[in-house]
């Protein structure tokens, strides 16, 4: 196990430098130049663009102004270009705003769309599972900034209550209790939109699954035997439909950055997917090459932590 271990860790550093480097070469092969772009100050005189590509390194060949990226994020000195502040504690502030997102979002997808799902399977042709089906192929066609959009109407026109940002204005020196009560508010409307369509997705990957390990032999031997039915569907059947979900949970990893986009922009969410939005509209090269390389690492860890639960979920797989 640990050999496989450190042997993928290594496969995956020599990936990563791959990665980054054609991610960074891409980048650069964009039209227009960060230089060309300041709505702070729309008429910057000639001198004042030279003076910044040189300090950004951007009349260097490509290959030196990728030395010159790792060099300064290995040493936290890289700025961004739209405001010069450090690239590494602006994405940090980010993540933390958008964790909380994720993981409520990510919890919602998974303890909805199993039971969904497997009932479903249990009592497939039935109002119950053709009704979850439907509505299934409703929410997965339906746009999510459109739902988005009728959730905010409605909340704010039945309760009265904002839902744009992470806290209502105002409530800075509100009491402690208030405050929280506040967040948490303001965090369940894009968690519930942002989970919609991964439950509505998941729900029918498990439906299908638990169909396929319901049809074999062995689930039949155990009826046969008569086991009662939650011994057969949770104890015998569901372990084996687990694995094809492995890989899928390892995956969510780079969700982390990019998955919920289009929400925190709805929701005015200041997280990394929004920082990545508006650093692509202002071109600020140092911030989208450091989120290309988070999402790489983080889809790299997410395969290797799916190597490892199989393991874990099927005693038949050994690591070798």
């Amino acid at each position: 196990m640990w050999n496989f271990i450190i042997r993928n860790i290594g496969q995956r550093l020599i990936l990563l430098i791959i990665v980054s480097f054609v991610a960074h070469s891409f980048i650069h092969l964009a039209p227009g130049e960060p230089s060309e772009v300041d709505p702070m100050n729309p008429r910057m005189k000639p001198e004042d663009v030279a003076k910044i590509r040189a300090a950004f390194h951007l009349d260097d060949p490509v290959y030196m102004q990728y030395a010159y990226w790792i060099r300064d994020l290995g040493t936290g000195e890289l700025k961004s270009f739209k405001d010069s502040q450090p690239v590494l504690p602006k994405i940090w502030n980010r993540f933390l705003n958008s964790l909380p997102l994720f993981l409520l979002a990510t919890v919602l997808v998974w303890t909805w769309a199993f039971p969904t799902g497997i009932y479903g399977a249990v009592c497939r042709g039935g109002v119950y599972d053709r009704s979850t089906v439907f509505l299934s192929y409703a929410l997965i066609s339906v746009p999510g900034f459109f739902l988005s959009f009728l959730a905010i109407l409605w909340v704010v026109g039945w309760f009265g209550v904002p839902v744009i940002g992470m806290k209502t204005f105002g409530m800075d020196h509100a009491e402690t209790a208030y405050k929280a009560m506040d967040r948490v508010w303001h965090l369940v409307i894009p968690s519930v939109m942002a989970a919609i369509a991964g439950i509505a997705v998941l729900s029918r990957y498990v439906r299908s699954q638990m169909l396929e390990v319901l049809s074999q032999d062995y689930v039949r031997t155990a009826r046969a035997k008569g086991l009662q039915e939650d011994t057969v569907v949770y104890r015998h059947a569901l372990g084996n439909a687990l694995l094809p979900f492995v890989t899928m949970f390892g995956l969510l990893l780079p969700e982390l950055i990019g998955g919920s986009v289009i929400f925190e922009q709805i929701f005015a969410w200041p997280g990394l997917g929004r920082l990545g939005y508006e650093a692509i509209l202002s071109r600020d090269f140092p911030v989208i090459m450091t989120l290309n390389l988070i999402a790489a690492i983080l889809t790299l860890a997410g395969t290797l932590l799916s190597d490892i639960l199989y393991a874990v979920v099927d005693p038949r797989i050994r690591l070798h």
